[in-house]
C-alpha cells in the first residue's frame, strides 16, 4: 500500500518485537553494505586501469584465398541441346572427365560428314594450287625460251644487218670504180674521136670507143642499183630486227601475264585452303565442344539445366562445381572510418558460424574458440554495402581453422589494434571517437588492390 496517510503506522505499531524486522534494521547490516561498496569502488578502479586491446569488427563469410579455387558455374560456348549426363549432383569428378554430351541446334552444323567433307574440300583445293603451280613453271620456262629465242632472232637479224652494210661498202666502191671505169672510157672515146678527126685514127676505132664507153655506162647504172638494193637490204635489215623485238616483246608479255594470271588464280586457290583449313579446325573443335568436361578437379554442386533435350544458348550457365583443392579465406567488410586502421599483415581473430565461442574483444588472449588470420588485401574501392572488402588469410603462426568449414559460411572478423586503459576505451565509445590512428612498427601501410 502507499504511504499516502497522515497516520503512522510504524508510530503506533511496535515492530521490534518481531524477528524478521530485527534481522532488516539490524543496524551491522549498513557495515556490511559499505564494506562492500568500497571493495567494489576499488576493484572498478584497478579495472578501470586494465589494458584493453582496441579492436575493429566486421561481418563476412568465408572464401577462397585465389580466385580459381571459388566455387564456378560451367558453361557452354556454343548452343545445344542436351542429350546426356554422365555425373549427378554431389559426385567427384577430375579435370577432363566428362559431364554431359550436347548435341547441334544450328542447321548448318547438322551434317555429321561435315569434318570429313570439308576435309576433302581441303584436298581438291590444294590440288588446284599444284596444277597452277606447274602452270606457273611452265610459263616461266615459256617466257625463258622465248627470250633466248629472241636473242638468237636479234643475233642473226644484226648479222644480216652488218652483213648489208658491208654489201653496201663494197657496192660503193664497185660504183666508184665504174665511175672511174666511165671517166677513162670518157677520155679515151674522146681522144679517139679526136684523133680520127685528124686522120690519125680510123672510124672503126672510134666505134669501139664507143662501144666501150656505152657499156662503161651501163655497168655504172647497174652498179647505182646495186648500191641501192644494197641499201634497201640495210633498211630491210633494221626493219626485222625490230619486228623480232616486236614479236617476242608480245610473245615474253603474253607469257608473263599468263604466268601471273595463273599466280593470281594460285594465291585465290591457297587462300580458299586457308579459310577451308580454317572452318576444317573450328569444325573439329566445334565437334570437341560436344564433350562438357570438367575445368579442374572438384564436386558437382547444382545442376542447373536439367533432364534430356533441354535447349541452351551459348554462354548460359549448365552446372555449378566446387573445387576440391582450395585455400580458404575470409572476407570481411569494414566501414571507411576504419579502413585507414587496417594494414598489410595485421593480425585479425575469426569466429566461424557454427563454431562455439567466448569472446572478449579486448582480452583476445582469454577468449576461446576464435582462430588466427593476417590481412592479404584490402580493395581501393568501396562495396555496394557501403563499406571496404578486406581479404583475411590463415595466420601460419596461429593454430589451424577447422576442416569442417565450407566456403560461403558466415564469419566474424576482429582486427586487433593498440592496448590502452580501459577507462580510455569508455572514455573514447562515450564521445564517439574512432579507435586510435596507429602504424604497424617497421612496416609502411601498404593496400593491396585487387
Amino acid at each position: 500500500m502507499l504511504n499516502i496517510t497522515h497516520n503512522k503506522l510504524n508510530k503506533k505499531v511496535d515492530l521490534s518485537e518481531y524477528k524478521a524486522v530485527e534481522k532488516v534494521f539490524h543496524k551491522r547490516h549498513y557495515k556490511y553494505f559499505n564494506r562492500f561498496l568500497k571493495v567494489f569502488a576499488g576493484i572498478t578502479i584497478v579495472i578501470m586501469f586494465l589494458p584493453w586491446t582496441q579492436n575493429i569488427s566486421g561481418v563476412g563469410n568465408v572464401t577462397t584465398l585465389k580466385p580459381d579455387h571459388r566455387p564456378q558455374t560451367i558453361q557452354s560456348p556454343i548452343p545445344g541441346r542436351i542429350e546426356q549426363w554422365y555425373v549427378k549432383e554431389g559426385d567427384f569428378v577430375k579435370k577432363g572427365d566428362t559431364i554431359l554430351f550436347i548435341s547441334e541446334v544450328k542447321n548448318e552444323y547438322f551434317d555429321p560428314n561435315l569434318v570429313q567433307r570439308t576435309g576433302k574440300q581441303i584436298k581438291a583445293k590444294s590440288m588446284a594450287v599444284t596444277s597452277y603451280q606447274e602452270k606457273v613453271k611452265a610459263l616461266d620456262i615459256q617466257a625463258n625460251a622465248l627470250i633466248n629465242e629472241r636473242g638468237l632472232k636479234l643475233r642473226q637479224a644484226q648479222n644480216k644487218l652488218m652483213q648489208s652494210r658491208l654489201k653496201v661498202q663494197s657496192d660503193s666502191i664497185d660504183l666508184e670504180a665504174a665511175k672511174t671505169n666511165i671517166a677513162i672510157a670518157q677520155r679515151q672515146y674522146d681522144r679517139t674521136v679526136q684523133l680520127e678527126s685528124e686522120g690519125l685514127k680510123a672510124l672503126t676505132d672510134v666505134e669501139e670507143k664507143r662501144l666501150k664507153l656505152q657499156e662503161t655506162q651501163a655497168k655504172l647504172i647497174s652498179q647505182q642499183n646495186k648500191l641501192l638494193a644494197s641499201k634497201n637490204d640495210v633498211i630491210n635489215a633494221e626493219v626485222e630486227i625490230n619486228r623480232v623485238t616486236a614479236e617476242y616483246t608480245d610473245k615474253i608479255a603474253k607469257a608473263r601475264s599468263d604466268k601471273f594470271t595463273a599466280q593470281s588464280s594460285q594465291f585465290d586457290a591457297e587462300a580458299q585452303v586457308t579459310k577451308l583449313e580454317n572452318e576444317y579446325t573450328n569444325y573439329e573443335i566445334r565437334n570437341d565442344l560436344y564433350y562438357i568436361r570438367a575445368p579442374q578437379d572438384g564436386f558437382i554442386n547444382k545442376a542447373i539445366r536439367a533432364g534430356v533435350g533441354e535447349t541452351f544458348k551459348e554462354g548460359d550457365q549448365l552446372l555449378s562445381i566446387m573445387p576440391s583443392d582450395y585455400d580458404l579465406a575470409v572476407e570481411t567488410y569494414v566501414k571507411p572510418i576504419d579502413l585507414p586502421l587496417i594494414h598489410i599483415g595485421e593480425k585479425i581473430r575469426i569466429q566461424f558460424d557454427g563454431w562455439p565461442v567466448i569472446i572478449f574483444s579486448g582480452w583476445p588472449n582469454v577468449s576461446y574458440g576464435t582462430y588466427g588470420g593476417k590481412v592479404v588485401a584490402i580493395e581501393t574501392f568501396i562495396s555496394d554495402n557501403g563499406k571496404y572488402r578486406v581479404l583475411i588469410a590463415p595466420d601460419n603462426e596461429d593454430h589451424e581453422w577447422p576442416k569442417d568449414i565450407r566456403v560461403g559460411s558466415g564469419a566474424n572478423s576482429i582486427a586487433l589494434l593498440e592496448d590502452v586503459p580501459i577507462w580510455f576505451e569508455l572514455w573514447r565509445k562515450l564521445n564517439g571517437f574512432p579507435p586510435n590512428y596507429y602504424q604497424p612498427e617497421g612496416n609502411t601501410a601498404k593496400v593491396g588492390k585487387k
